[in-house]
């Protein structure tokens, strides 16, 4: 049984994905972090021994892990309690984690950081499915804190060696289409991140960025939304904050509600 200030993994599974998921903090030891050099999705490493430097920056509610949930996990938290942070410990660690079954990033996966911490991506501008798809996923899954560029196609490549961001949904790049897979696909595979509800979630976003619509039924209303969200808003990244939403319901109904149906029962027909 988990204490108070503990979060189970089962739990923590639920909210990761959502848009009110808690902030993951890795403050595993070199040594018990190059055993399985993975990550818990949306976490970012931190060193436990500087936690007096960096606790007053975190203002969000936090999970703290270790490898197996104990005293760097605990101290860590605790010094976020004391600076005003509402913070809990993964029950178990990163080894409960994994035993859990639960979904882990390779670091190797992982783009450079800037100096505040975030991924830069950079794509095409004027996105419709995979270029909001993609996002969505990142910012859910992989960095919460990840900024996205949207330029002129001619100059994606340009703008992803100058500024030191990682070109995605283009050609000749490694996050890109392969074969029948679209970029979302990918990123799913090599993020580490295959599970029932993201699969199936992938499989509509491929059939709506691709026009195979009969893949899913799911995928024409994913095409109309997402088009109809292009002709809404003429700034992009104000689409992509609108696209966020809508992504969030897709995988909401991808894990949690595919067997429900909704009719509308009348008494008078009833009767």
């Amino acid at each position: 049984m988990t204490s108070f200030q503990e979060i189970s993994p089962e739990k923590l599974s639920r909210l990761i994905g959502s848009p009110n998921a808690p902030r993951l903090i890795d403050v595993r030891t070199k040594d018990d972090f190059d055993l399985d050099p993975r990550l818990i999705p949306g976490s970012v490493r931190r060193d436990s021994a500087c936690v007096r430097d960096w606790a007053g920056s975190v203002t969000s509610p936090t999970v703290v892990i270790c490898q197996k949930g104990q005293k760097l996990s605990q101290g860590t938290a605790a010094f976020l309690r004391l600076s005003g942070s509402a913070s809990e410990t993964l029950a178990g660690g990163f080894e409960a984690w994994v035993k859990s079954g639960g979904l882990a990033v390779p670091e190797h996966k992982l783009q450079s950081r800037d100096a505040a911490g975030r991924t830069t991506w950079v794509t095409r501008s004027r996105p419709k499915i995979d270029r909001i798809a993609c996002p969505w996923l990142i910012r859910r899954f992989v960095d919460p804190d990840a900024v996205f560029l949207f330029v002129a196609a001619s100059e994606v490549s340009a703008v992803a060696d100058r500024f030191g961001a990682v070109p995605f949904d283009i050609e000749d790049v490694f996050w890109s289409h392969r074969g029948e897979l679209c970029t979302f696909d990918v990123m799913v595979e090599e993020f580490g991140l295959v599970s029932e509800p993201l699969l199936r979630m992938a499989t509509i976003v491929r059939a709506a960025d691709t026009a195979r619509l009969d893949l899913a039924p799911e995928a024409p209303g994913l095409l109309a939304a997402s088009l109809g969200l292009s002709r809404m808003y003429s700034d992009d990244l104000e689409q992509l904050e609108a696209g966020m939403l809508l992504y969030d319901a897709f995988y909401r109904w991808c894990r949690d509600a595919t067997a429900e149906t909704h009719n509308w029962p009348s008494s008078k027909g009833a009767a």
